[in-house]
């Protein structure tokens, strides 16, 4: 076969090509960071020309904040399905912060610090990461109230413990992402030890169950 057949060019229906190209942005904003997302370097890791990838961005702060966004979805999504089944809101909780304060975490939690500051000089991103903070509040917030309800939370303000959780996970990614030693054990369990406090919890509850073999979490 021919190299010219090999390299033939397959036509593929708008929505398969657009979720293509938003694909290839998120890879390369979750490897390199968002400044390396462009036109330009989307069309070389699709094989294809920029004009292709600006038909459907014509501008590259949408194609930004679209990498953004499906990276962070697809993160929440993983960590707190909107649709839950089996195990308890206290078990979902620890799972939660076992995978958020893990290794595994790395890559998305260097992308939200990187999104943060750009959002300071780009609008469209600016409005993405805002419009992800509050999916990310409302799930979190979401889950707690279900344990309130089923009797596992006890909280006056289930929607201060979502925010006491959210902004230890920040402060320690952050931490994650510029120090170079290890944090001492007392400070990268500090979001069990914060979630447990704040929500009435023996302490050592949710830290037991990530220890369990079946927990599988990378905390």
């Amino acid at each position: 076969m021919s190299s010219s057949v090999q390299r033939k060019r397959v036509r593929k229906d708008p929505a398969t090509r657009r979720a293509e190209i938003v694909a290839a942005a998120t890879a390369v904003a979750l490897a390199e960071g968002l400044e390396c997302v462009t036109l330009r370097r989307i069309a070389e890791e699709l094989d294809v020309r920029p004009g292709l990838i600006s038909h459907y961005f014509p501008s590259v702060e949408d194609l930004v904040a679209e990498a953004f966004a499906n990276a962070a979805t697809a993160e929440i999504d993983a960590l707190i399905p909107e649709r839950r089944e089996g195990g308890t809101p206290t078990e979902h909780l620890a799972r939660f912060l076992a995978r958020t304060t893990g290794e595994a975490y790395d890559a998305i939690s260097r992308l939200w610090i990187n999104a943060r500051h750009l959002s300071r000089y780009r609008e469209v991103l600016r409005e993405r990461v805002a419009r992800q903070e509050t999916v990310w509040r409302t799930r979190l917030e979401g889950l707690l109230r279900e344990g309130i309800e089923a009797g596992e939370f006890r909280t006056d303000d289930a929607l201060v413990a979502t925010l006491q959780i959210l902004v230890v996970l920040d402060g320690l990614g952050a931490d994650a992402n510029i120090g170079d030693e290890d944090l001492p054990e007392a400070v990268a369990r500090m979001a069990f030890t914060v979630a447990e406090s704040a929500l009435g919890l023996e302490a050592g509850t949710l830290s037991r169950l990530t220890e369990t073999p079946a927990d599988g979490g990378s905390g």
